[in-house]
């Protein structure tokens, strides 16, 4: 008979709060992940192809609905996750209504908008399920859960009610769907339970969402140069491209995400501080940033020798202002202090714009203002890392 260590765990375990053991990202959330890498290139695809103000709008919010899907889903599986079958069916359904997404994504304001709010729907239906039976199971963390599944529910009718509603007052409805959401972990903070989130799970989890829409920024380099045919101006272009995508993955690893994260996992606060709920909705600005910058930096491979538009020009260092402002927003979150982000990395943000000023540059030039720009974040990032100024590691 095997000892009851080596026995296989049961197929169905009740959920129960796990913020006081040592994990990290699952497998599950990793094939989880994977879907919203579809989500994503079928959105900036979408803007590549309707560079106007109406399709960066359109574009913010589709990117929106989609992380803040992935946010509530990381939520609960960062408190309850048991990983246990009914768990691991409700994931897998939810990976599933992602795909849905990310195949209405490009026509979702028109010719799909059906499918893609059903395919929301069904990621709300699935997070109700999760935490009503969440509810059952764990009694201390009962008014916490509530609140969560008032935001779910009340969040999910607006969607429903959008499947009635014609012409774009159904977005009207998409976007108080999302308020009611949002506001539900910030009321959970004040007025639940107290129950804390999992603190080192949690930076990871947000870490790996980063590095996926990175991915864009990555890819963008790869089909620049395929799709001009690896001509010497736009293997330039692209060569330079990547120096700024690996410099925003030092701002945000090294430094900036290592700040906010050092903060948020040493704060002597409780829960009810906040600064978890800082962290979470700073990364919305700093994800889309970097989502913006990957259009941005196709637009100008693919244009090595001028003719892109104003806006495909301006993607780029507004996707990266974009990130910075997010960056600034995660250490001053976690922080309590806007002070905390000054003068890394917000007395950076005009200087990012300022590379992108110049009109009727080559792309090789503006793409090389940009690079050195970041560069210069990064090295002012590690100055104050080195004088103590920017806590990355205990002290």
């Amino acid at each position: 008979m095997p000892d009851a260590e080596q026995r296989p765990a049961p197929l169905i375990r009740p959920p129960r709060l796990l913020t006081d053991v040592d994990r990290a990202a699952t497998r599950l959330e990793l094939f989880f992940d994977l879907a919203y890498v579809l989500v994503i290139a079928e959105l900036a695809a979408r803007l590549t192809n309707d560079l106007t103000a109406e399709g960066v709008a359109v574009f913010a919010g589709l990117f929106t609905v989609a992380w803040w899907s992935w946010v509530t889903t990381t939520l609960y599986a960062n408190r309850f996750d048991t990983n246990d079958v009914l768990y691991r069916l409700g994931k897998l359904a939810s990976t599933a209504a992602v795909l849905g997404m990310a195949a209405s994504a490009p026509d979702a304001t028109r010719g799909t908008a059906t499918a893609f709010t059903l395919c929301y729907l069904a990621t709300r239906v699935v997070l109700f399920a999760l935490y009503a039976r969440a509810y059952r199971h764990v009694r201390d963390a009962r008014a916490t859960i509530g609140i969560y599944l008032i935001g779910a529910t009340a969040g999910a009718a607006c969607w429903l009610a959008a499947l009635a509603v014609p012409g774009d007052w159904k977005f009207l409805l998409w976007g108080c769907g999302l308020l009611l959401e949002a506001l539900a972990p910030v009321a959970a903070t004040r007025f639940g339970d107290n129950v804390p989130l999992h603190l080192e799970h949690l930076p990871e989890r947000f870490g790996l969402f980063v590095i996926l829409v990175l991915g864009e920024s990555v890819a963008s380099v790869v089909l620049g140069v395929h799709d001009t045919h690896w001509t010497t101006s736009s293997v330039l272009v692209a060569g330079v491209c990547f120096v700024a995508v690996a410099a925003l993955w030092w701002n945000y690893f090294d430094l900036g995400g290592a700040a906010g994260k050092q903060e948020l996992v040493h704060t002597d606060e409780t829960q009810e501080g906040g600064a978890a709920d800082g962290y979470v909705y700073a990364h919305l600005p700093l994800t889309l940033g970097l989502a913006a910058a990957a259009v941005g930096i196709e637009q100008l491979i693919l244009h090595p020798d001028g003719g892109v538009s104003t806006l495909g020009r301006w993607m780029l260092p507004a996707g990266a202002a974009l990130f910075l402002l997010g960056t600034a927003a995660v250490i001053a979150g976690t922080a309590r202090r806007l002070r905390a982000a000054w003068p890394w990395p917000l007395a950076a943000v005009p200087l990012v714009l300022a590379a992108g000023t110049p009109v009727g540059w080559p792309p090789a030039a503006t793409a090389g203002l940009i690079a050195a720009a970041l560069l210069a974040v990064v090295l002012a990032g590690i100055r104050e890392q080195q004088r103590g100024a920017l806590r990355t590691t205990e002290t």
